[in-house]
């Protein structure tokens, strides 16, 4: 973002070293930082440097990331915390707050189609009577596209 004075400077990460300690590729932190996640400091020679506080910030998207919440809703609650502070606690029990709702959605979606699968073998089903992806002539079609009965809210 600014510019900082050299004493300052030196007691920031280098890209290389938030990397290292967070386990995400220096290309992803490129990107976190020109999607606006996180932020950086540039030095008169134009070198990046992160504060130790985006240490948490990287951790709060990995793990968001890993349950499957989308990049830009990440984005949306993250944007409501300071950039200049560490998220404590009581941050992150506000944001998986407003993750929880679409969580337990995915959940039962992903319950709902792992007991759907569980006699199904795919196209040319020796079932096809009581197969629940039956769709005979195609009467699905004016919900719309994609797998209806597998993913009703796709």
């Amino acid at each position: 973002m600014g510019k900082i004075d050299s004493d300052s400077f030196s007691r920031l990460l280098t890209v290389g070293e938030v990397a290292a300690r967070s386990g995400v590729a220096v290309s992803a932190l490129h990107f976190y930082e020109a999607k606006g996640l996180i932020e950086s400091h540039r030095s008169r020679g134009n070198q990046r440097r992160y504060a130790r506080e985006v240490l948490r910030r990287v951790a709060v998207i990995k793990v968001a990331q890993r349950v499957g919440i989308p990049l830009a809703e990440i984005q949306a609650a993250l944007d409501t915390l300071p950039q200049s502070r560490t998220p404590t606690g009581a941050d992150w029990r506000d944001l998986s707050a407003q993750w929880k709702n679409d969580l337990d959605a995915r959940i039962r979606r992903l319950q709902g189609l792992r007991d759907q699968l569980d006699g199904c073998i795919g196209c040319g089903c020796l079932s096809m009577q009581s197969c629940p992806l039956r769709n005979p002539w195609d009467v699905l079609a004016e919900e719309g596209p994609g797998p209806r009965l597998l993913d009703p809210e796709g």
